[in-house]
């Protein structure tokens, strides 16, 4: 497949207005993954306008824990975006904050509560014990930092983990953010740059011309005339793609989190889940999954997850699952049967059926670009996301091979109309 590249124009100079026209690329969504395209687009001297149909990052990424994941990823391209997007991120919050973009004050990482907690992942039993060595292993083959633990060495690094502990796993290279301040910075370094936000505006499709190629977006606000658009809805991702006549199957998976009242600093110190959390990810069951997941936020409030069912855009939390998530997280966490829950809260995720995000243009219809499908790791992977879609769109050699998440693969768009209803 050969990708048609548009060169990226240089930054304009600080002392020439520039004439005002039409931006060179709209992205459709202000969460995680749209926001980090924006980003990555205006630092190559693009036009960019952000819009979506809710508040500026009130959708999936209001809703997300903030993880930066490379423990649940087994070798692969969605390990590779991981990887390289655990090194992006610290990195790209310190040049953000040596531009200058938004308020004062204590520096970027800090306000957005980046924190290099790093992860640890347990077994229960000896089945598991097993099974998570081996899934380490090969890991470590493929570029991952990971220790094999002892129990004891695992009660020492968590000490209020259960005694069940068969073995676990040290992931230093794990992290968490806080997501609405992670992708809030993103986009002030949009505007900052000379990009628009605009909230409250619902895209409806495109335009086409004579050629084929999109020329413009429709909206709720008008149509607006555009080079490009780049489809960054989360969940809603296969409902925009359909509108502007390029399916994608992409489905929203719901996913719920509960939070405890504050806890003494140190009850939980790095994130921590059961081994059965990384089957669940790669699970493709409409079904309700469950798996533990436990950390504590820079509050002290104590997050509680996870849960992945695919029911549509039904907002309805069933208590069964609540009561589950919370079961879970006792048996790991004795500590936390004493600790009142104060509320829980849900998402939907966007789902693919390969479980791989998709990133590039869209060969049907040339112009249109997506950047979608990640399901719940789109905070983690959303630097290296945003930075492959800009080197694409420019016309630059990318750093990974953008073959895995191409529109095109095998799977992904034949027969999409059973995975996409929603």
């Amino acid at each position: 497949m050969r990708y048609r590249h548009v060169q990226a124009r240089p930054a304009a100079r600080r002392d020439l207005p520039r004439p005002p026209r039409h931006p060179d690329v709209i992205v459709v969504g202000s969460g995680i993954v749209g926001a980090a395209c924006a980003e990555a687009l205006t630092r190559r001297g693009l036009r960019v306008t952000v819009l979506d149909h809710a508040p500026l990052t009130s959708g999936t990424t209001a809703r997300g824990e903030g993880n930066l994941l490379v423990s649940d990823k087994p070798p692969g391209p969605e390990l590779d975006l991981a990887l390289d997007s655990s090194e992006r991120w610290p990195r790209l919050l310190a040049e953000l904050d040596a531009e200058g973009h938004g308020p004062g004050g204590p520096a970027l990482a800090e306000r957005c509560e980046y924190e290099a907690k790093g992860g640890l992942v347990v077994a229960l039993g000896e089945a598991g014990a097993r099974a998570l060595t081996g899934f380490a292993a090969a890991q470590r083959a493929a570029g991952v930092t990971a220790y094999d633990l002892g129990p004891d060495e695992a009660r020492t690094r968590e000490p209020h983990l259960t005694p069940g502990v068969r073995a676990a796993v040290h992931y230093p290279q794990d992290a968490q953010i806080q997501p609405v301040a992670a992708a809030t910075a993103l986009l002030t370094a949009v505007r900052g740059r000379g990009g628009t936000l605009r909230s409250g505006v619902r895209a409806l499709g495109v335009e086409r011309g004579a050629d084929g190629r999109v020329t413009a977006l429709r909206t709720s606000a008008g149509t607006l005339p555009c080079g490009a658009v780049v489809n960054a809805c989360g969940p809603w991702a296969g409902h925009f793609a359909r509108a502007a006549g390029a399916p994608l199957p992409v489905a929203p998976r719901r996913g719920l989190v509960l939070v405890t009242a504050p806890l003494p600093p140190g009850t939980v110190r790095h994130k921590v889940y059961d081994a059965d959390y990384v089957g669940a990810v790669g699970s493709g069951d409409a079904d309700l999954r469950t798996s533990t997941v436990v950390e504590a936020t820079r509050g002290g409030t104590v997050l509680i997850g996870s849960s992945r069912e695919r029911t549509g855009f039904q907002e309805r939390f069933r208590a069964a699952v609540l009561g589950e998530l919370a079961r879970k997280a006792t048996a790991l966490f004795p500590v936390l049967g004493r600790v009142p829950v104060i509320r829980a809260y849900g998402g939907f995720r966007p789902y693919t059926p390969d479980h791989l995000p998709v990133i590039g243009p869209d060969p049907r219809l040339p112009g249109l670009w997506h950047a979608t499908g990640h399901e719940g790791a789109g905070i983690g992977l959303a630097p290296a996301t945003g930075e492959l879609l800009a080197q694409l769109y420019a016309g630059e050699r990318p750093r990974l091979d953008p073959e895995p998440y191409r529109v095109g693969r095998p799977g992904l768009v034949e027969g999409e109309g059973a995975q996409c209803s929603a």
